[in-house]
């Protein structure tokens, strides 16, 4: 209930009625509201407002003029995705507000509340005293009920790639503008990202997001460690000194907070999905769900170089048929090329980087028409590679040109990156100019039939219900930081925290599947800090419809545990989190969509532990044949990392399988139906 002293307005509960929202107006008339649940508070008196850059805040002095209910109930289909379909039920409230000023301006507020948790947005009418918009700040808070363990990276405007910090919330200490670890942003003092997951001493888990990002900028989280709170800070233009403008009518994202009593919950969760709009683009037959290798970790690893003029040039004809060909013969249906196209011996050049890129023109020892008729005769696609070397306008100059080459070509799908500090100066990543060029990319990339894969992106907000076109994305730190970084590459921890974290705004292509955990003495600093059965496990726990084998093929040559990657799936009917906790172990179950086969995943952090598969999620009168593909018994992500063991057991509803995962180690199992 609300606090002594607020005028209690309005209430709505979830379907189920284990989660309650209250909505009121504090003794300033200031719109706040809080969350409960099962009857427990879950986030506490939470303040509602509006900083604005042309005039005075939108604050206090409110009253309701009017509240509206709906519920929904419905199902909806996935055209690719974690599952088949989704179920969209919810309780929904609208609370019209005006102010007692003179100036009457108005607001309203949805909220909608789910059985996992709630969604709530800021819509403002037309009206007189209020036609443009200019936020400089947004002043949605989060209150918490105690000091949380919290899981968090620092509100990097430019960034997600860092690693999570484990505190709780009195100790979170985010670096701000000049720390080297933000290479070339500026945010906020102690703000962090979103998905931001905590859990609290009695055992329930949240996590703070936005859904829909759209003509609006990226929401980071404002730490006051003092009160326990976090308030909503947007990415600002540096160029405008506002984070967005906007002219009425419009919505605001939803700010989402999902709230359960087991960590995997919040992995099976669909709530940033839901609060999403229905697909706009219909069918999408030209979303092809697959494995891919490629031309990209070679490079990481200074085997080879993107530009053709640093002499190592990895993107030529014959390199990416040799790829091709272990593709066609691995079950792995397509083929990234980096470094494909001229230009690549500026994209780092601050004073030509601008304009490096046409897109169109490959490079004199890539023959694209060869390639991609090579690869069609193998039955093989080939995976575009666009690096916009963080030029977005250069991008969009040359959209049609570059799209019109896939099409003519017959290539479907597109990585993309944006490397670097963003052109044009004063503006950032995660602002509001870049959230813009994202959609304006994503709808001429469907007019052309074009799948997306988006690398250094705006955080997922669960656009793909909207779009299915944009696939998967990166958005964390990466593999590539094992072969490169200077701290010796990603802990040991990191994949058993991201599933909690990043994976749940959307799909990671965080490129698995590497065999050669101490990179060949290519990099003798770093190594990728895991066992060989966690690197197969990935390819269950990190969903991505499209997941690379990314290592090099002549180390997966003679090495019989890459079966598991020739037969696990990508795309998904159903997903079952088994068991988990944040930063410790997961293990996670999906079936595939056409063959209706099983895969399971399971991973650990630096500590070795024991697991038990329950296999209650099978069908009934159903025994399937189980390849377990598991850490060997002196395993360890350090000292022996690819030790591994391959066993068949048979299995049904009522099999319980216990399993020994190694320091940073993992298990992968595929479940085949027994003829």
């Amino acid at each position: 209930m609300a606090e002594k002293g607020n005028t209690s307005l309005s209430k709505v509960t979830s379907p189920s009625g284990n989660i309650t929202l209250e909505f009121f107006l504090t003794p300033s008339k200031q719109p706040a509201y809080q969350v409960s649940f099962k009857n427990k508070k879950a986030i506490d008196t939470s303040l509602m407002g509006f900083g604005l850059k042309d005039g005075p805040a939108l604050k206090e002095n409110f009253k309701v003029v009017n509240t509206r209910t709906s519920s929904k109930n419905e199902t909806w289909d996935m055209p690719w995705g974690e599952q088949a379909q989704v179920v969209n039920n919810y309780k929904e409230i609208v609370v019209e507000l005006q102010e007692e000023t003179n100036l009457k301006r108005q607001i309203n507020v949805t909220f909608r509340v789910y059985d996992d948790g709630v969604g709530f947005r800021y819509s403002f009418p037309v009206q007189e005293n209020l036609k443009e918009v200019i936020i400089a700040q947004e002043n949605t808070q989060f209150k918490m009920t105690g000091d949380h363990q919290s899981w968090w990276t620092p509100g990097d405007w430019d960034s997600y790639e860092h690693v999570y910090n484990h505190t709780p919330i009195s100790r979170i200490n985010a670096p701000s503008k000049g720390d080297p670890t933000l290479a070339f942003t500026s945010i906020p003092e102690n703000s962090v990202h979103t998905p931001f997951t905590l859990k609290t001493t009695d055992g329930l888990y949240l996590s703070i997001h936005e859904a829909n990002l759209t003509d609006y900028a990226s929401m980071t989280l404002l730490a006051d460690t003092s009160n326990l709170s976090f308030s909503s800070s947007l990415v600002k233009s540096d160029r405008y000194g506002y984070a967005v403008k906007r002219t009425a009518p419009f919505d605001t994202p939803w700010r989402t907070i999902q709230v359960a009593d087991r960590a995997g919950d919040l992995i099976e969760s669909k709530l940033v999905l839901n609060l999403n709009e229905p697909n706009k683009l219909g069918a999408v037959p030209y979303v092809h769900p697959m494995k891919y290798n490629g031309i990209w970790w070679e490079m990481h690893l200074e085997k080879s170089g993107w530009d053709m003029e640093g002499g190592r040039h990895g993107a030529t004809t014959a390199n990416t048929k040799r790829y091709i060909d272990f593709a066609a013969a691995n079950n792995l249906k397509g083929v990234l090329v980096e470094g494909w196209n001229t230009g690549w011996d500026r994209w780092t050049d601050n004073a030509r980087r601008e304009n490096a890129f046409d897109f169109t023109t490959p490079y004199k020892d890539y023959d694209l028409a060869e390639v991609t008729r090579y690869a069609k005769s193998k039955g093989v696609e080939m995976i575009m590679h666009h690096e916009t070397s963080a030029s977005p306008l250069n991008y969009e100059k040359n959209l049609d040109a570059a799209y019109q080459l896939m099409n003519k070509y017959g290539i479907n799908t597109a990585k993309l990156g944006y490397v670097g500090k963003l052109i044009p100066e004063g503006e950032h990543h995660f602002g509001q100019w870049m959230v813009n060029h994202h959609r304006r990319v994503l709808e001429k990339a469907a007019k052309y039939n074009i799948a997306i894969n988006v690398h250094e992106p705006i955080k997922p907000t669960g656009l793909r219900r909207t779009y299915p076109n944009l696939i998967s994305g990166e958005g964390v730190r990466g593999q590539e930081f094992n072969a490169w970084s200077a701290d010796g590459g990603n802990p040991t921890d990191h994949l058993t925290i991201v599933p909690f974290t990043r994976m749940l705004a959307g799909p990671i292509d965080y490129t698995p599947g590497i065999f050669n955990l101490k990179l060949g003495g290519l990099r003798p600093k770093n190594s990728v800090k895991t066992t060989l059965a966690h690197q197969l496990a990935l390819y269950v726990v990190i969903y991505s419809p499209v997941q690379m084998a990314a290592d090099l093929p002549e180390f997966y040559k003679g090495i019989d545990a890459f079966q598991f990657i020739r037969e696990v799936g990508v795309d998904w009917d159903k997903s079952v989190v088994l068991d988990g906790e944040i930063g410790d172990h997961v293990s996670i179950a999906r079936r595939e969509r056409k063959t209706g086969n099983w895969f399971v995943g399971a991973i650990t952090d630096e500590n070795p532990r024991e697991v038990t598969i329950d296999f209650s999620f099978l069908e009934d009168g159903k025994k399937y044949k189980a390849r377990v593909y598991r850490d060997g018994p002196t395993a360890h992500w350090d000292t022996n990392p690819t030790e591994y063991k391959i066993e068949e057991i048979t299995v049904d509803k009522q099999t319980k399988h216990k399993l020994k995962l190694a320091a940073g180690g993992g298990a992968a199992i595929s479940l085949l139906t027994a003829k």
